[in-house]
C-alpha cells in the first residue's frame, strides 16, 4: 500500500511538471514522421496479464508490420527523432499514464513483450510474480541493448538466446534484497542518466568528442 501510494504521488506529481514537455515531443513526434506521437505495445503485467504499455512513437508507422519484434543494430524503421528519444529516454515518459494507472510500479522488472514471455522457462516465470516496473537494475545494467546484438544475427533469436537469462537473474536477485533505499537509488540513478543523455547534443564539440553518441537501436520491441 505504501509503494502504491508513492507511485500515485509520484505520477500524478511528474505529469503536471511535464505537461509541457510531453505535449512539445507529443508535437515534435507527429510533425517528424506521418503517423501519431504515441504507440501502445501488449506487455506481459503482474501474474502475466497482459497490459498495453505506452510511449511515444521513435519508429515509423506501422514498423512492427515491417520487421520483427525486437530491433538490433541501426534498425532503419527508427526515425531521426527517434533515436535521440530513445537515447534520452524521454520516449518512455507515457509511461507515466501507465504508473498512475497501476500497470506498473516506479522500480521493477522491464514489461517484457508477450512474445518474449512464452519463450520463458519454468524457472523464469517466477519474475512474473513482481509487479513490473518503469525502471529498475536491469533497465540500468542493459544500456544500449541492441548495439550487444551482433551485426548480421537475428535479433529476436539472439536476444532470446543471450540477454534475456541474465535479465531475469538479475531481477529476481534484486527482489531478493530490494528496500526503500534501493529502490530510491535505481530511480535516483536512472534520473540522472535520462538528464546526461538528453543533454548530450548540447555539449560542446571536445565534450562531445569524449562522449561520443551512438545511434541507440532501441529497446526490446519495435515501437
Amino acid at each position: 500500500m505504501i509503494r502504491r501510494a508513492i507511485d500515485l504521488a509520484v505520477a500524478a506529481a511528474a505529469l503536471a511538471l511535464l505537461s509541457p514537455l510531453l505535449a512539445l515531443v507529443a508535437i515534435a513526434v507527429a510533425a517528424s514522421s506521418p503517423g501519431g506521437p504515441f504507440f501502445a505495445a501488449w506487455r506481459a503485467g503482474r501474474d502475466g496479464r497482459p497490459f498495453r504499455l505506452w510511449k511515444f512513437r521513435t519508429m515509423i508507422r506501422h514498423a512492427d508490420r515491417q520487421g520483427p519484434a525486437i530491433t538490433g543494430p541501426r534498425d532503419r524503421r527508427i526515425t531521426g527523432l527517434g533515436f535521440w528519444l530513445r537515447r534520452a529516454k524521454l520516449d518512455e515518459l507515457p509511461q507515466l499514464y501507465n504508473l498512475l494507472r497501476g500497470d506498473v510500479t516506479l522500480v521493477g522488472p522491464r514489461p517484457e513483450a508477450l512474445s518474449v514471455v512464452r519463450h520463458y522457462t519454468a524457472a523464469q516465470r517466477a519474475v512474473l510474480a513482481l509487479q513490473p516496473g518503469i525502471t529498475g537494475p536491469s533497465q540500468l545494467a542493459a544500456g544500449e541493448e541492441a548495439e550487444r546484438i551482433p551485426p548480421g544475427a537475428d535479433p529476436e533469436e539472439y536476444y532470446l538466446t543471450h540477454l534475456l537469462a541474465p535479465k531475469i537473474l538479475r531481477d529476481l536477485e534484486y527482489a531478493r534484497r530490494r528496500t526503500a533505499w534501493t529502490d530510491a537509488a535505481c530511480v535516483a540513478r536512472t534520473a540522472w542518466r535520462v538528464i546526461v543523455a538528453a543533454a548530450a547534443p548540447l555539449l560542446p564539440s571536445g565534450l562531445g568528442r569524449r562522449r561520443k553518441v551512438r545511434k541507440p537501436a532501441g529497446a526490446v520491441s519495435a515501437d
